[in-house]
């Protein structure tokens, strides 16, 4: 790894602007918003021009089996790649900078590197992932970061239905990927991957600060959870023999939002979906079902919050006579970023008169899975108001463009 000093890097603003607002326009929803799933007409377009961009910036274009996009500039002295970017799709809707900004950050980062300084070392590629936020198909998982790990297993594309009852497969179909190479995706010569992002948090807005390192990606646990009880009259019935699952539920849920919050930061937990049967404003209910979304990047608090959740649930249950299962939907490990590839995105962002800070990630991110094959790190710009899957979700250009800066000063010394 080269450790001198990072001449400055410049980064057109005007251009930054041009290829967020032309980006924007494929699948453009309301003032500002944006609806862009995973292989749709918009989704194509958008992925089209980007391609186009790579082109135009001296860099071989070449999409994979799964619909990722990458733009390559060839290192003088080959080995394994050094990747940035990130997903191409959006909410329904969200908004023009979250996942998109990465994608199109890798290309202006290399752009300007080859622009100023000439043919890398190493090889470095800009990546349009092609899918990451579940809004076409829910099961989906980081679609393309799992086709680059080879993490999609066979007639996975055929299994996953989506919202409108298509399926994968049909979708890939449609736009002329065949499914049946969803295999030939992986890869396994890339060293490192750096992914920009909007931080989808408050958190750096509360510094006063552009930028972020992060240095570790929280682990989430997705609990559906199901207590059952006796349904009865809800004036005829003395509380004192009641099996009644909603009392349950109230304590259970204000039990681990409250254990989260004796934790402190960075620990989260969310119940976000409640639904009761059979949902009469005179009676007991039979059933609650209601979901807990709990997070922690760091593995050992991680694990001794989870613990303190399902003991609650566990002894809630037991003293009031419910019956109590619950299933894990999502559960993925917390990613530590490569501590190398921290410090070096640290010293970037000083020697480029960047302020910044280093914190973890409250959400999942492709760098999760692309961990599996590569060092990974992040960075974060500023989010306006912490707004995120919305929208109304805002980054200043000004903040862009240092946030640009620290990943090409970066991406400098990785390579050249």
């Amino acid at each position: 790894m080269n450790v001198m000093t990072s001449p400055r890097v410049e980064i057109d603003a005007a251009y930054v602007e041009r290829l967020i607002m032309e980006t924007a326009a494929f699948g453009a929803y309301g003032e500002t918003g944006v609806w862009r799933t995973v292989y749709s007409p918009e989704w194509v377009a958008a992925n089209d021009a980007y391609a186009r961009w790579c082109e135009e910036a001296g860099l071989a274009v070449t999409r994979d089996a799964v619909g990722n996009v990458w733009g390559r500039i060839e290192g003088s002295e080959g080995g394994k790649s050094i990747v940035s970017g990130s997903h191409m799709d959006t909410q329904r809707p969200g908004g023009r900078y979250d996942g998109t900004l990465g994608a199109l950050a890798g290309l202006i980062a290399i752009k300007a590197l080859k622009e100023q300084f000439g043919q890398p070392k190493r090889s470095l590629e800009a990546l349009s992932l092609c899918e990451e936020e579940g809004s076409r198909f829910p099961g989906t998982n980081f679609w393309g970061s799992r086709g680059i790990t080879g993490r999609i297993a066979p007639g996975d594309a055929e299994a996953m239905k989506g919202y409108d009852d298509e399926t994968m497969a049909e979708a890939m179909l449609a736009i002329g990927l065949d499914p049946a190479r969803i295999p030939e995706a992986k890869r396994d010569d890339i060293e490192s991957f750096v992914e920009l992002h909007i931080e989808q948090g408050p958190i750096l807005e509360q510094a006063g600060l552009p930028v972020a390192i992060v240095d570790a990606i929280t682990g989430i646990r997705h609990y559906d959870v199901l207590l059952t009880g006796v349904q009865n009259h809800a004036g005829g019935f003395p509380m004192d023999i009641r099996n009644d699952p909603a009392a349950g539920f109230a304590e259970i849920a204000s039990g681990v939002l409250n254990t989260a919050h004796r934790m402190g930061r960075p620990a989260v937990t969310t119940v976000g979906r409640i639904v009761p049967y059979p949902n009469r404003p005179a009676v007991i209910p039979r059933e609650v079902r209601f979901t807990i979304d709990a997070r922690h990047p760091v593995p050992e608090k991680r694990a001794e919050m989870y613990a303190a959740h399902e003991g609650l649930m566990r002894e809630v249950a037991a003293r009031r006579g419910l019956g109590i299962s619950w299933e894990h939907y999502v559960d993925h490990e917390p990613c530590l970023s490569d501590p190398d590839l921290v410090k070096t995105f640290q010293q970037s962002a000083k020697e480029q008169g960047v302020p910044f800070m280093t914190m973890p990630s409250g959400a999942g991110h492709d760098s999760q899975q692309m961990a599996a094959i590569a060092k990974v790190c992040m960075i974060f710009v500023r989010s306006k108001d912490g707004r995120s899957h919305t929208p109304e979700e805002f980054s200043s250009i000004e903040d862009i463009v240092e946030g640009i800066r620290v990943l090409a000063a970066g991406l400098h010394k990785l390579a050249y």
